[in-house]
């Protein structure tokens, strides 16, 4: 069943035209992997709500935490005043980010984040009476960092999807984006054009900006590690800030609990988010280090200029640790591996198909990448009737379901793209 003839005339859904809108589907209820709409049909789920619910839906332990902390309050403001399941929260994620990243900034959204990280950069270069020097950022081609206006100046402007907006937005630097594949050679050549940027442009820039590994909603590439760990070293050599976005990778995506745990790397600043909450409520963080922070603290007028209305909003705060404590509990890394080796053999039989570019997967990620872009309309109406939810945008048809999903149910996603595909 579509959406009301209301929802059509009346209200936005992300990137879609009120004039002349995408079918859309109304759910009336989630449980486990399941989606069910309001005509009784009931989806698989192979998006995890893009990224954040990767435990599924309806999770005890995290309603039991939102029931739990509603009991003494649903918020409050941050200025001024501090909680429990804030405190509680920083001290458990210190315990899995990489060490030295121990000062936290509790956001709102993840595009909120990366703003705050890029207000970090600036004011860190500022203490240093660097500030009107170093105040441009640098970011990959294909790079996607979120809708706001920071975020959208370090995104590719075309594949970022906010070409239209290019003549507003501060004018940064682009590098090209990374060619070696993560599981093929690397190409250490494809450093050249990097390098030559930082040395002809460091007195002005402030950080780097990357999606560690996983190029998200730039196209789903999956870059070599050995490439994340020499822009670590260029970073260190040139010195520049290196803000690593793990907004949809961080929490076990990958393969890894952080992306950049497979380059053995640390970034000055790192943005999480999506996952953080399970995808109950909307939270996110940027995170950094004593060094970046203290530099911060020590200039005039030492404090950070940001600060979010629902800042460390306690119920947020309280999923976040349940569902951290959960993802900790359980064997995650055994179940992305297996939704992996599913998703590998299942998906490959797609490379040989005429209409078929690419087929890549890492960690609980599976993309099938088209020549020609997709309809999304007909293939949303293919993939709801047969009993999944999955999302196609531009060439890609692509899944990242929650880790509890059975084997069944990954076959069943993945038997629904490869009819879609054979369709078409």
């Amino acid at each position: 069943m579509s959406s009301t003839p209301f929802d059509a005339q009346h209200i936005w859904h992300p990137y879609t035209s009120l004039l002349n809108p995408l079918p859309c589907y109304e759910v009336v209820s989630a449980k486990g992997v399941n989606l069910t709409l309001a005509d009784g049909r009931e989806l698989i789920d192979g998006m995890a709500s893009w990224w954040a619910c990767i435990h599924g839906y309806g999770v005890p332990e995290l309603d039991a935490a939102i029931h739990q902390q509603l009991e003494s309050m649903a918020h409050v403001m941050f200025g001024g005043i501090t909680h429990a399941p804030a405190t509680a929260l920083c001290k458990a994620l210190m315990k899995i980010l990489p060490q030295g990243l121990d000062r936290f900034f509790l956001a709102d959204s993840g595009s909120v984040a990366m703003e705050v990280a890029l207000k970090m950069a600036l004011q860190y270069w500022q203490s240093q009476s660097q500030g009107k020097s170093k105040h441009r950022f640098v970011s990959l081609a294909n790079g996607y960092h979120g809708d706001t206006f920071g975020a959208m100046s370090v995104s590719d402007s075309d594949t970022g999807m906010h070409s239209i907006y290019a003549g507003f937005l501060p004018a940064q630097l682009t590098v090209p984006a990374p060619q070696s594949s993560f599981d093929g050679e690397f190409n250490s050549a494809e450093l050249a054009p990097i390098e030559k940027t930082l040395q002809q442009h460091h007195h002005d820039i402030a950080a780097f900006v990357l999606e560690p590994i996983v190029q998200g909603a730039g196209g789903m590439r999956f870059y070599h590690p050995e490439y994340l760990a020499a822009v670590r070293q260029l970073c260190d050599k040139y010195e520049i800030l290196l803000i690593a976005d793990e907004i949809a990778t961080g929490f076990g995506r990958t393969g890894k609990m952080f992306a950049c745990d497979w380059a053995g790397i640390k970034p000055d600043i790192m943005c999480i988010g999506k996952a953080l909450t399970g995808g109950y409520l909307t939270q996110a963080a940027t995170i950094t280090t004593q060094k970046v922070a203290h530099t911060i603290g020590a200039s005039n007028p030492g404090v950070l200029m940001h600060g979010p209305t629902f800042m460390a909003n306690p119920l947020a705060c309280a999923v976040s640790l349940a569902s951290l404590k959960l993802l900790l509990d359980s064997p995650w890394q055994h179940r992305v591996n297996a939704i992996e080796a599913q998703l590998k053999t299942e998906l490959a039989p797609a490379k040989a198909l005429p209409q078929v570019a690419d087929v890549r997967v890492l960690g609980a990620i599976g993309v099938v990448e088209m020549k020609t872009e997709a309809n999304v309309a007909e293939l949303q109406k293919h993939f709801v009737e047969q009993g999944v939810w999955i999302r196609p945008f531009g060439k890609l048809i692509y899944v990242m379901p929650p880790y509890v999903i059975k084997p069944q149910e990954l076959g069943q996603l993945t038997k629904a793209i490869m009819g879609a595909l054979m369709a078409n």
